[in-house]
């Protein structure tokens, strides 16, 4: 499956990742992709919203990983950031397939390395208009699991 949305603003990404965030539960892995200043960090933080988890939500560049409990009782949210990783190594020393069961993970930057992790992910790959702002993000869902977000979140 291959959908796509178009968010005009930073407000409409933040909402649509609230929005997203709430419709994902332990397990979940979300690989993020797209440009310096694509808004990676800014879906992060909606989405960690919707799964009201605590904050605050920064790019984990310099730390690569933060795990952000939830504040409700239900799934942490693991942020991972493997632009600075050389490998998919170096992302196994991470250790995150210990929580991928019971947390959610986001890996921005994680395409050609995190895959491996699980057959059921979904894959955000975010394209911006630097003039407007404008962010088209097409899904690739991955797994029975991923197209139930998709279809859940593209209604």
């Amino acid at each position: 499956m291959n959908d796509s949305v178009l968010l005009r603003t930073r407000e409409e990404t933040q909402d649509w990742g609230r929005r997203l965030g709430s419709l994902l539960r332990a397990g979940d892995l979300l690989l993020l992709t797209g440009g310096l200043g694509a808004g990676k960090t800014t879906l992060t933080q909606g989405i960690a919203d919707g799964l009201q988890v605590r904050g605050p939500i920064t790019s984990p560049t310099f730390v690569i990983a933060r795990v952000h409990p939830s504040l409700v009782g239900g799934p942490e949210l693991v942020h991972v950031d493997a632009y600075r990783l050389d490998g998919a190594l170096e992302l196994d020393d991470l250790d995150l397939d210990s929580d991928l069961e019971s947390a959610v993970t986001i890996v921005e930057w994680g395409a050609g390395l995190a895959e491996e992790l699980t057959d059921d992910r979904l894959e955000l790959l975010i394209d911006v208009d630097q003039k407007t702002e404008e962010r088209r993000i097409t899904l690739l869902a991955n797994g029975v699991r991923a197209h139930e977000i998709v279809r859940e979140v593209t209604r």
